[in-house]
């Protein structure tokens, strides 16, 4: 068996899926491939614009982390990679981000990035080695729940507090945020599923109309995008290894290990096809590709469920797609003129599409505990909980010498902590769980 996976073309059948070694034609796999750019966009984009990174670099990264995960994995498991939310509070936190324009502090939270990338990739191999057992006795899913909520609710009052400088704005940030809402309750297919993008550019002319229009707020300047190149290199940075901004970043690791097993455990049960064993593989792929983009001045990068979602809804699981996508998003990576686009989107519109991105993310965790059944009767998990929550969000932090550990570490940290120490002879509950 050659190491990467040869496709054999397949028509589209009325019903047939089509397997990850399988692919259409290829006219049919370019219009697959875009349609997974289109699906990934909004959020890879909307990441870096959160913590100040080029817009341009991410989706260039994006592209280029899927290569290299395609080939660690051999083709053999259909994923794109792109940019990372769980890194967004601990980036701002580490670089002290004000919430518009470039960050101008973007080297110490690449060296954070990079380090998280090793420690990734590390368990990787530690995987590939020994199996994921570990992983999930480590990590129950009331510990995976609670430790993804936090990084919604722990960013909750940048968009409140920082995006909405005038009354005008906070308007116009219910205004984003209700637009979103109504695209993701009374939209279908596949509008629905690009809720976020589509949310966007609703309030985004709503806010054109105002401003440029009738003069309430500071009008959209498309100048740069007028000025800006159709072709041309991205902003790339250099990252500065910070030991106080590792502290930060390097507990996201945990995250990203979490969400990529779960979201290669939802692959296998689509295809039929045990994936398992490429497990300690994705890891280490995912971890090479943030060490990557982070070299570069990307973001940090993960396997997106909004992809997989579009797999659900096609039956397509063809690898050959990803290859596509991934070499669309390197092309859009070197277009000026469409990170002067990105740019270009008001402050105000990027809180209110925040609101609900950090909404979703904290009820990502809550989905973790319903989907797992886990029970609130037992004083263990209810004391995990609730002390990891009040942590991330009240932004504990630890003191060590002159490095800190911020709200998200010392919460994940302390969920996984609390989790282990509260199992030794602890009294469960009479459900028994």
């Amino acid at each position: 068996m050659s190491f990467l996976t040869q496709w054999r073309e397949v028509s589209a059948s009325q019903g047939r899926a089509v397997a990850p070694d399988e692919r259409l034609p290829w006219p049919q796999t370019l219009a697959m491939g875009l349609q997974h750019v289109i699906a990934m966009f909004g959020a890879t984009v909307l990441a870096p614009l959160l913590m100040g990174f080029d817009p341009n670099v991410a989706i260039l990264m994006s592209g280029i982390g899927t290569l290299i995960f395609f080939c660690m994995v051999g083709g053999r498991v259909p994923s794109y990679l792109g940019s990372s939310f769980a890194f967004i509070g601990v980036v701002i936190a580490a670089s002290g981000y004000g919430g518009s324009g470039l960050n101008a502090n973007i080297g110490v939270a690449l060296g954070g990035i990079i380090v998280c990338g090793a420690l990734y990739f590390l368990v990787g191999a530690l995987v590939s080695a020994i199996g994921t057992a570990w992983i999930e006795r480590l990590m129950p899913p009331v510990v995976t729940g609670a430790v993804v909520a936090v990084i919604g609710l722990n960013l909750a009052a940048i968009p409140i507090k920082n995006m909405a400088p005038t009354g005008f704005d906070a308007w116009m940030q219910g205004a984003t945020f209700l637009s979103v809402a109504l695209v993701a309750v009374y939209s279908r297919g596949m509008a629905q599923r690009l809720l976020i993008l589509i949310g966007l550019l609703l309030a985004s002319v709503i806010y054109a109309l105002l401003t440029n229009g009738l003069g309430l707020g500071k009008p959209i300047d498309f100048s740069a995008v007028a000025a800006a190149a159709w072709f041309g290199w991205p902003r790339f940075a250099a990252p500065v290894f910070d030991a106080n901004a590792i502290l930060l970043i390097a507990p996201v690791v945990l995250i990203l290990v979490a969400e990529n097993l779960g979201h290669i455990k939802a692959v296998s049960a689509m295809t039929g096809q045990n994936l398992d064993v490429y497990m300690g593989r994705a890891f280490m792929g995912d971890g090479l590709a943030t060490m990557v983009s982070g070299a570069a001045g990307g973001t940090g990068v993960t396997t997106y469920a909004e992809n997989i979602g579009v797999m659900a809804a096609t039956r397509i699981y063809s690898t050959a797609i990803f290859v596509v996508a991934a070499l669309l998003a390197v092309l859009l990576g070197f277009s000026p003129k469409f990170g002067a686009l990105i740019q270009a989107i008001p402050l105000a519109v990027m809180g209110g599409v925040s609101i609900v991105v950090f909404g979703l993310i904290a009820v990502a965790g809550a989905k973790i505990w319903v989907d797992n059944r886990v029970d609130f009767t037992d004083s263990r998990n209810l004391m995990v909980v609730a002390i990891s929550l009040i942590l991330g969000t009240g932004d504990y932090t630890l003191k060590f010498g002159g490095m800190s550990l911020g709200g998200i570490g010392t919460a994940t940290f302390g969920a996984i902590v609390l989790y282990a120490l509260l199992s030794f002879g602890g009294k469960k509950s009479a459900s028994g769980h």
